[in-house]
């Protein structure tokens, strides 16, 4: 130890001793702005990126001959149709129009010799709308776009040749979102717009440009959205300088170094989807979307071609990145691509053999939630689980609705008894007061069923693929405490598209960014999101819980918007249900009546289709009323066919007078019924049983039943009187309700019920969609006229008022009271006939009551939903408005008061006034929304006790008003009444339980259209629910010859066998729980 000699080492590197020239500090923000000029239009255009996009460009003749033919009027004729007119010539730069028409382009192109070996050949097509190229021989090939978005075809390889080939163009004069003028895509639409055709060129494009320009894009996001104190956002600053720097104008092998400087960052897998192959674990999955509004700033008519523009796209994406799956609901689109574009249809079908292409979302449509009925809900789920398993072979996993108003509280129940126990939505995102606190989560319904809920983080359903999308799917995530993976949804959508090269593009840089330098959230495609959720699945036991409605706080206004389309909505569900009751009835009674299954089928088909989000909220253009005024039409023209059918089956026919010794009542409710009915002009009748056709018994009056009366106290002031109640009117408002039986005034001392009241309605963007808070502010009593005499008989008195609300609007308002039923609640009605020509003013009716409780209730779909009367805080001034169905009610103990409704769905109860929204009057989509003459019924019931079976009942009687009848030639009342129905809950059984559903099994051998397997034998479906809330039990008795009982899903699929005997079974429900019971018959 010591004396060791140490020699000093040489340095390793040739450090300089002088420095050999200043280096400054990259200045960021200058650099950083200088990202964005290498590949933008404008000033630059010529000299960066973009010079070098294109290999070569061959236009007009003798490479691009143009010819077309127009279309009649708005027809959408078919390829065969337009193929076989004249063409006549024309040229890039012309016009074609107006609005919704249609152009034939015949184009024949010939690929100039300097191009044919070019790596990438495509005709570049802009009309400036939407087209789609389809091949010589009518194949449909390609959606287009337009306005600079997917305006490329890729040429076939054989049209390297030198030869011509032909195509055509099918051109849609209107944009991805309608027609309308200027920059506000919601205002309604221009019908004189004409389209310049700018574009139809053959273009040689340089792929390693256009792969340039992707990775400069996304490594200048990185450049611009990474922290500024992260190396990562300081590496690709330099990059994308780098890349600048590199880059050469004219020189092609200068592409290629740019190239490979991006590679530092991106990795070197960007090309292919290899770059998802590096085994580390991703956070977010991409799933390719295309969402189509099936009607919206559009007719139907054209989104059956957005659908097959859009689908064909995705096709051909698949076949050139294998990483894309791509997700697409509404049963509806897949039927009209079915029947009208075949050839893509089992393109599509192709693709979802494959496991590409994922039909998702199990319903018909994306419809709405808080207006349909409960049974609407179902059969959106019938028809669309059974559309997909017959044409795909299996059903749904995942209910998927991302773009619909709010969402029902009995959702979770109805989606797991449908084979869902997935959930996909955003929406909630757009709430305008509070923000909603989770992003994954089990969502809870009523009767305590659960689903699985992900609304991806990235809070929309149609993103383009940026980075940013990317980043935010991790950092705007509220459920990372539970889990940390989620859902990007991209792809052009709403008015179709779908993803597009860019996008998929796009992420496969995000990919390599997250594994070359990190920071940000790994993404990964090729898994489908049924793959997302079932890795869910295993943690839903951590996952946090939501209870009830998932209540959208923006878009109250579209519970009430387009009245008239919201009225034929009840009408038709009305009108379905009772003719499914009665022609099962028919059916099993008469073996000659054949169940019209087909006519029922395409019934629900249409009501289902103008359940979409957009048409029965009331936000669409004008041309979307007048379709579906029709397809409703055709629905009542259906059913008015189908009912004097059945009724004729059951020897009678309907009547207009008749007596009581003559008569009947036609009824399609499941209980015990007493009621009158007008039998003449003057006179009325008794109805009271069970069953659908019930007899008549005179209706009589004494000194102890004295009917109904009418007493004038002064000039325009009248009391209306029965056994039950008293209502005094004056000048058209109810100024006292007093209820006899209870001893009890229901309306508070000094003030009026059936007040119109009228309020200024002008929301911050959403004309058709939204009503705002500070609309309460403005609120103004209508002043009415004399109060006169209508009608005064035995059996009802009625006094009707004139109402003005301006010079060119003005009410007719009814108020009747009927003579008391034995056994029943009178309630109040009122009819008004309203003549509605208003600008941006909301109508609403008024009754303040003496009643008092901190939450009111609203019937929902198969149940009912409490909701706050008070503002206690920001999460209870959202429910300034709500939804309800037939009746609301505001209860304390002992007593309630419950307004009936025969067409509306906006509520609200502020303290102890309830108010029934009327109509609105916005004049954007549709300019002419709600103006003319609505007819409208509502009714004041109070009840004592809190809400309870009597108000259930009285609602859907005041919906489901008895039909007189008389027996045909040949028949008598004796022979066509049963003395009992064929189907019914016994007497004993809890009044909460309702059958709501009488039908005929989807598949049996008698009715089945052949979709799915038939099954031998007839059977019977009931669905019956507890309406209130509590353990419900009862007997379903049957005088059919019954040998089988099975309790069911939604689908029909049986669960479990129910032991019946002497023809009953018991039946235990939960509270809310809906249960669907098969019999089956002998």
């Amino acid at each position: 130890m010591g004396g060791e000699t140490y020699t000093q080492k040489k340095p390793r590197s040739e450090y300089p001793l002088r420095a050999p020239k200043p280096v400054g500090q990259l200045i960021s923000g200058i650099y950083r702005d200088r990202i964005s000029q290498f590949y933008s239009r404008g000033q630059w255009e010529h000299n960066n990126l973009l010079a070098m996009m294109n290999e070569g460009v061959a236009s007009g003749e003798p490479h691009v001959q143009l010819s077309v033919w127009d279309a009649p009027g708005q027809s959408r004729p078919s390829f065969d149709d337009a193929v076989s007119h004249e063409f006549k010539k024309t040229s890039v730069g012309s016009w074609f129009g107006p609005s919704w028409s249609t152009h034939w382009f015949k184009a024949v192109l010939k690929v100039p010799e300097d191009l044919r070996d070019k790596r990438l050949l495509e005709l570049h097509w802009d009309g400036n709308n939407e087209g789609m190229v389809w091949s010589e021989d009518g194949k449909p090939l390609q959606g287009l776009t337009g306005g600079g978005e997917r305006v490329e075809w890729v040429l076939p390889e054989s049209f390297r040749d030198g030869k011509e080939h032909t195509i055509y163009v099918e051109m849609a004069c209107n944009g991805m979102f309608g027609n309308a003028p200027g920059g506000d895509s919601i205002q309604p639409p221009d019908p004189n717009k004409y389209f310049q055709l700018s574009r139809a060129e053959i273009v040689a494009v340089n792929p390693d440009a256009r792969q340039l320009y992707i990775d400069i894009w996304i490594i200048g996001d990185a450049a611009r959205e990474f922290p500024s104190d992260s190396w990562e956002q300081h590496k690709a600053l330099t990059t994308c300088n780098g890349v600048i720097e590199a880059f050469e104008l004219g020189n092609k092998e200068s592409l290629k170094t740019c190239r490979k400087i991006a590679e530092e960052y991106l990795g070197s897998n960007v090309n292919s989807a290899k770059v998802y192959d590096s085994g580390k674990e991703p956070v977010v999955f991409g799933i390719g979307h295309c969402h189509i509004d099936s009607c919206w700033l559009w007719p139907f008519a054209e989104t059956k071609r957005k659908a097959a523009r859009s689908w064909s796209n995705q096709c051909n994406l698949m076949d050139q990145y294998p990483e894309l799956n791509f997700a697409c609901s509404q049963a509806q689109q897949y039927k009209w691509l079915k029947e009208l574009y075949p050839y893509v249809f089992e393109r599509v079908k192709k693709k979802v053999v494959e496991g590409r292409f994922h039909p998702i979302g199990g319903s018909w449509v994306e419809h709405d939630t808080n207006l349909p009925s409960g049974e609407s809900l179902v059969r959106q789920f019938l028809y669309g689980q059974r559309f997909y398993e017959s044409n795909f072979g299996a059903r749904c996993q995942t209910f998927w609705l991302p773009d619909t108003f709010g969402y029902s509280s009995q959702l979770p129940q109805l989606c797991r008894l449908s084979g869902m126990n997935r959930f996909l939505t955003q929406k909630l995102s757009w709430n305008n007061i509070n923000k909603f606190p989770h992003t994954t989560f089990n969502w809870v319904s009523l009767d305590g069923s659960q689903v699985i809920c992900h609304m991806p983080p990235a809070e929309t359903y149609t993103a383009e693929a940026h980075f940013g999308d990317v980043k935010r799917s991790m950092s705007q995530h509220k459920s990372l405490d539970q889990d940390n993976t989620s859902l990007l949804v991209f792809g052009k959508g709403d008015g179709g598209g779908g993803p597009t090269w860019q996008h998929i593009e796009k992420l496969r840089r995000c990919r390599g960014i997250s594994d070359t330098v990190g920071l940000l959230p790994r993404v990964h495609m090729g898994n489908s999101v049924d793959d997302f959720f079932d890795k869910l699945e295993i943690k839903a036991d951590s996952l946090v819980t939501w209870y009830g409605e998932l209540y959208f706080e923006l878009h109250r206004g579209t519970y009430t918007t387009q009245a008239n389309n919201k009225l034929n909505n009840r009408r038709a569900e009305v009108t379905l249900r009772d003719l499914e009751l009665l022609a099962t009835v028919a059916s099993v009674k008469n073996k000659s009546y054949k169940y019209p299954k087909k006519e029922f089928d395409d019934m629900w088909e249409s009501v289902l289709l103008c359940q979409f989000h957009d048409c029965l909220p009331g936000s669409s253009i004008e041309m979307c009323y007048d379709d579906s005024d029709a397809i409703y039409a055709e629905v009542f023209q259906t059913g008015s066919k189908i009912l004097k059918e059945i009724i004729k089956s059951l020897g009678v026919s309907e009547v207009k007078s008749t007596t009581v010794a003559e008569g009947v009542a036609i009824n399609t409710l499941p209980w015990h019924r007493k009621a009158l009915i007008d039998i003449s002009e003057n006179e009325a009748a008794v109805v009271c049983g069970e069953g659908s056709l019930l007899k008549l018994r005179r209706f009589k009056t004494s000194e102890e039943e004295p009917g109904a009366r009418l007493q004038k106290l002064s000039d325009g002031a009248f009391l209306l009187e029965n056994s039950g109640l008293k209502v005094k009117v004056e000048a058209g408002c109810i100024t006292s309700l007093y209820d006899k039986a209870a001893d009890r005034e229901i309306i508070p001392k000094g003030q009026k019920a059936n007040q119109y009241v009228i309020f200024d309605d002008k929301p911050l963007y959403w004309q058709a969609w939204d009503v705002e808070v500070y609309h309460l502010d403005t609120r103004k009593g209508l002043s009415c006229g004399e109060t006169k005499v209508h009608e005064e008989k035995n059996h009802r008195v009625s006094v009707v008022t004139e109402t003005k609300i301006s010079d060119k609007s003005s009410i007719e308002t009814v108020i009747s009271l009927s003579a008391s039923v034995a056994g029943q609640q009178s309630y109040v009605e009122v009819s008004s006939k309203v003549t509605w020509h208003e600008t941006m003013r909301f109508l609403k009716v008024e009754f303040p009551v003496d009643v008092r409780s901190s939450e009111a209730s609203y019937e929902t779909q198969f149940g009912v939903v409490k909701r706050p009367t008070h503002y206690n805080t920001s999460w209870d001034m959202a429910k300034f408005e709500v939804c309800c169905h037939r009746f609301a009610d505001l209860s304390e103990n002992g007593y309630g008061v419950s307004i009936l409704n025969d067409c509306k769905y906006g509520f609200a109860t502020q303290g102890s006034t309830m108010r029934l929204s009327l109509l609105r009057s916005p004049k954007a989509p549709d300019a002419h929304a709600d103006m003319g003459e609505h007819h409208i019924r509502w009714a004041i019931l109070p009840h004592q006790g809190y809400l309870g079976a009597t108000t259930v009942r009285k609602a859907f009687e005041f919906n489901n008003p008895l039909r007189l009848a008389a027996p045909i030639a040949g028949s008598s009342v004796a022979q066509v009444v049963a003395s009992e129905p064929p189907v019914r809950l016994t007497s004993d059984s809890s009044t909460s339980l309702v059958l709501d559903t009488v039908k005929r099994g989807e598949d049996d051998e008698d009715v089945s259209r052949g979709e799915l397997p038939t099954k031998k034998g007839r059977s019977v479906v009931l669905r019956i629910y507890d309406s209130l809330g509590g353990r419900a039990r009862g007997t379903v008795a049957t005088t059919w010859d019954v040998t089988k009982v099975s309790k069911t899903n939604l689908l029909e699929d049986e669960l479990e066998e129910v032991v019946i005997e002497d023809g009953k079974f018991a039946i235990d429900l939960g509270p809310f729980e809906v249960a669907t019971f098969k019999l089956q018959l002998a």
